[in-house]
């Protein structure tokens, strides 16, 4: 009997401590699974509320890191930049600058200089970079493309010094001319020599200022807000006006033809005083007693008809270093020539902007010794394309049969068929 109840007591005290242990047991395994592992902090993080909208419209690119570096999130613009690739931040001084960050709890900032990515040439990737906690695990890194920014910085800068540069040469020559008068004002002989140079510079000084001004205008004014259709005939016999003095003076032969019933579309102005650039240039920059040709054509495109406006000459040509650079503001080809033809550097400049503007381009062919030609191609008139479609024959006929005798618009100028003045 007392065998018996000692086994009965052992047994219920055997389960009791079975229970116990169970119990235990399975309050430690519940206890472990609640707890977060470094495995489930690497490959299942979660943003705060809110913050995958945010990142999703900012203009900037993201990058969230976690606890490992690994990429929690990124913007579509990052990869573009290249800055993640496979999984991790390829940046090392933006990996760093989170490393910093997600130790200390402190935002930094830098800018990089970054290679750009398929690009063999050495160009910088100009970004500036942001790191910010973003709660207790995680690491926000934004980046902002400076390039474009830096860029128009650049050039802004070099546009203040060359007009200044370009002021400072008139202006410091007409203090130095007013000195002189002063100095010889008992001799009227000389006053009148430096009365006459005094002209020169005021006049230099005049058109530099008004062609600043030109360059201003067709940069921020939209010239298809006031578009109307241009006759090509028109911009030509102005062009030619505009140059009459200076080539009868040189003994120039300027020759226009093929321009009869082609229009362009655009600001009358604008068209007129590209143009004209070109045909002073080649005025300016031809020798005594040789020839500028202006031509015209219809030139088909895919996108469209596209009229060309050739201005031809034979001066003393561009060599192929300078051909890339000629329509850049205040660049000369020969510095020395220039000035003395009055030349300020911005003509071409006007003109390429006109045309960009337009919806066209212009383009050079010279060499040296042998003249040069530039080319305008610009988008054709809408109602002149109609017209010319329901008269093909006419399209190839010359300035001398597309006018009748009594035209008002018939030229004075000799003319000259559009093929032959082109490169």
């Amino acid at each position: 009997m007392d065998v018996n109840a000692a086994v009965a007591a052992a047994a219920a005290i055997a389960g009791v401590l079975t229970g116990v242990i169970a119990m235990l047991a399975f309050r430690w395994s519940e206890r472990e699974q609640k707890r977060p592992t470094r495995t489930s902090l690497h490959t299942d993080p979660v943003l705060p509320p809110g913050v995958d909208t945010v990142l999703s419209v900012l203009r900037s690119s993201a990058v969230v890191l976690d606890e490992a570096d690994a990429v929690v999130k990124a913007s579509s613009a990052a990869y573009a930049l290249g800055l993640v690739r496979g999984g991790k931040l390829a940046v090392e001084p933006m990996l760093q600058m989170a490393r910093d960050t997600r130790r200390d709890g402190e935002i930094r900032q830098v800018e990089l200089d970054l290679p750009r990515r398929g690009n063999g040439r050495g160009e910088a990737l100009a970004v500036s970079a942001r790191v910010a906690p973003l709660g207790s695990r995680l690491v926000l890194l934004l980046v902002e493309d400076l390039t474009e920014a830096r860029r128009i910085e650049a050039v802004r800068r070099d546009f203040v010094a060359n007009v200044s540069h370009e002021l400072k040469t008139p202006v410091g020559a007409l203090s130095l001319l007013s000195e002189a008068v002063m100095d010889a004002s008992d001799d009227p002989e000389a006053v009148e020599r430096f009365a006459g140079r005094m002209q020169i510079e005021a006049t230099r000084l005049t058109n530099l200022v008004q062609e600043l001004i030109d360059l201003s205008r067709v940069q921020n004014d939209d010239p298809l807000d006031d578009a109307e259709p241009v006759r090509v005939d028109e911009l030509v016999a102005e062009a030619i006006d505009r140059c009459r003095q200076q080539a009868g003076t040189k003994q120039i032969t300027m020759a226009a033809g093929g321009t009869a019933d082609l229009h362009v579309r655009g600001n009358r102005g604008q068209l007129a005083a590209a143009l004209g650039n070109l045909v002073e240039n080649a005025v300016n920059y031809s020798p005594a007693r040789t020839r500028v040709g202006i031509a015209a054509r219809r030139v088909n495109a895919p996108g469209g008809d596209l009229i060309e406006i050739a201005v031809t000459d034979q001066g003393i040509g561009i060599s192929e270093k300078d051909k890339e650079r000629v329509f850049e503001r205040f660049y000369r080809v020969d510095p020395a020539r220039s000035r003395a033809t009055g030349g300020t550097g911005l003509g071409l400049a006007i003109v390429k902007h006109v045309v960009a503007s337009h919806g066209g381009e212009v383009t050079v062919w010279s060499a040296e010794g042998q003249g040069s030609t530039f080319t305008l191609r610009l988008p054709e008139s809408g109602p002149a394309r109609d017209r010319a479609q329901r008269r093909p024959d006419r399209t190839g006929l010359s300035a001398e049969h597309e006018r009748s005798p009594s035209s008002p618009h018939t030229s004075p100028y000799e003319t000259l068929p559009a093929p032959e003045v082109l490169p």
